[in-house]
């Protein structure tokens, strides 16, 4: 695929040695570096999810995590507490 870049003019000198150092044009110097710049990337490893209660090691006593509907009815009754009429 052919693309066009901008360089500034500092970054397309060392560029231009580089490559002319190595035997290479330009566009293949950077099409490698590049290539070897996107091989070396490894995803960064992100931590085990980790639930934090605000209380002890376990949900609230009568909250099911897996009906979270639920956990917000019971969050409205006790916010919302229904008047006699």
């Amino acid at each position: 695929m052919r693309t066009t870049i901008s360089l500034d003019d500092r970054l397309a000198k060392q560029v231009r040695r580089a490559a002319a150092a190595q035997g290479l044009s330009m566009s293949s110097f950077i099409a490698r570096t590049l290539d070897d710049a996107m091989k070396q990337r490894t995803p960064s490893e992100q931590p085990p999810f980790q639930l934090v209660t605000v209380r002890g090691v376990r949900p609230r006593a009568g909250v099911d995590l897996d009906r979270p509907r639920a956990l917000d009815a019971l969050e409205d009754e006790s916010r919302f507490p229904r008047e006699s009429r």
